[in-house]
């Protein structure tokens, strides 16, 4: 049995909604850190910071290394695309891009995952109600940030790209993830930045001037909390939720990530909640809870999917004939 095919846990679930939480963050900690820090070097002191905090957990648990010898390749593919092109092209993107398209184009991972699936034979097994959770999602984020976003489609051209470009980047990454399951999800997160960081630190040297840069404490501020908390704490639960439900469920967080930020600026921030936001929610809790499950018997998408009575026993003649 593959392990996306079992039922999430409660753990899994509740690091699930803690992974959209974390990786809901960066929206908004990213736009002041770029006010006064240059996008790549804001990218390499954040993955640098998060691996250096990786390094010391590891050597404080004692994670062991693996036995295989093409695990460093493998952190260095998953580093380029879980990290490397993701960060660096939407700290680009948000420069020209709304904070709120930028979130419904990122948002579309899941419907990435569903396509490299159809062309990958060893991918999980996609159910015609995970197809209809991913679009389901999809639909709700729109919702949730507000169709009218919609409407900056194709003024800034480029860095729209560069978000999508990023958004199927980490698609390839949550599904190449899966080799690496043999590996302890702190060491795998460490791996990947400090390949990440590998890239970036040279390229901020040479195309930017970052010792030059001033950075406010505000910047400086959001800069720590994006590298602790969204990149080192997140990529572990990352790493651990793909060994353990599968990337397509893992991709969900994508839809997580905007409700979650709208429930906590309605709580804590006394932002309006309006019936518009409210459906949105809902259809993306729907969409998600679509793909998390295991199977769709009992359901209106498993009486459709069902294979008709006729059609049982046609297939079924040849066995009763022998």
């Amino acid at each position: 049995m593959y392990a996306d095919e079992k039922a999430p846990s409660a753990l899994n679930l509740c690091l699930l909604l803690m992974l959209g939480l974390l990786w809901g963050m960066p929206y908004a900690l990213t736009k002041v850190a770029l006010a006064t820090i240059p996008p790549i070097t804001l990218v390499a002191a954040r993955v640098s910071l998060a691996a250096a905090t990786l390094w010391i957990i590891v050597f404080i648990v004692g994670c062991k290394k693996p036995e295989r010898r093409d695990f460093i390749p493998q952190l260095f593919v998953q580093g380029c695309f879980a990290c490397l092109i993701p960060h660096t092209l939407i700290a680009f993107g948000q420069q020209s891009v709304d904070s709120a398209l930028a979130a419904i184009l990122n948002s579309t991972t899941p419907l990435y995952v569903c396509l490299i699936g159809l062309g990958w034979n060893r991918h999980e097994r996609l159910t015609a109600g995970q197809w209809f959770g991913a679009m389901l999602g999809l639909a709700g984020v729109v919702m949730i940030v507000g169709a009218g976003a919609l409407a900056g489609i194709g003024r800034a051209t480029l860095g729209q790209s560069a978000i999508i470009f990023a958004t199927f980047s980490s698609a390839v990454g949550v599904v190449y993830g899966r080799r690496l399951n043999g590996i302890a999800p702190e060491l795998a997160a460490a791996g990947t930045l400090t390949s990440a960081a590998v890239v970036l630190v040279p390229l901020c040297l040479c195309v930017e001037a970052p010792f030059r840069t001033v950075p406010s404490w505000a910047a400086i501020g959001a800069l720590v909390a994006n590298a602790i908390g969204a990149t080192a704490l997140g990529f572990v639960i990352y790493f651990h939720l793909i060994r353990s439900i599968g990337s397509l469920r893992t991709a969900s967080v994508g839809y997580l990530k905007p409700a979650i930020g709208v429930l906590i600026g309605c709580a804590l921030m006394a932002e309006p909640l309006t019936w518009t936001i409210g459906m949105g929610l809902i259809a993306t809790l729907i969409g998600v809870a679509a793909i998390l499950q295991t199977d769709t018997r009992g359901t209106l998408l498993g009486f459709l999917s069902r294979p008709k009575a006729d059609d049982v026993l046609e297939a079924d003649a040849p066995a009763a004939r022998v």
